[in-house]
């Protein structure tokens, strides 16, 4: 059976997943997250992210180390290394990847406007 678009400007592509549409979390000002400072986002249904200021670069990646699941912004963070409070598992914020073990983390985009932080989920 072939398929024929009789209206191309209204029709969607017919293989593969349909867009989703990206949710954007206000996540407060810039000046609220000092540099060399991370802290937890909390997200709908109890997730959660952490929030990262890297020398005025922001980063986001899920909150739980796959480890224990300890809160990563609970950890130390040095340039853009956090390092899991509970057994020192490090992850690289920008990348997500893991730096001790082959693992790796989510990580969000975050955007600045207006002086405002905000994370597209």
């Amino acid at each position: 059976m072939q398929l024929i678009d009789t209206n191309p400007e209204d029709s969607k592509a017919l293989d593969g997943p349909a867009p989703v549409e990206a949710t954007v979390l206000d996540a407060g000002r810039v000046e609220d997250l000092p540099p060399g400072t991370c802290r937890t986002i909390e997200i709908t249904s109890g997730r959660e992210l952490a929030l990262y200021n890297v020398n005025g670069e922001f980063y986001a990646t899920e909150n739980s180390c796959p480890h224990r699941s300890a809160p990563l912004a609970d950890g130390d963070l040095c340039g853009h290394v956090i390092e899991c409070y509970l057994h020192g598992w490090q992850f690289d914020v920008r990348t997500g990847e893991c730096l001790t073990v082959p693992e790796k983390i989510r990580t969000y985009e975050v955007v600045i406007e207006d002086g405002l932080v905000k994370v597209v989920v």
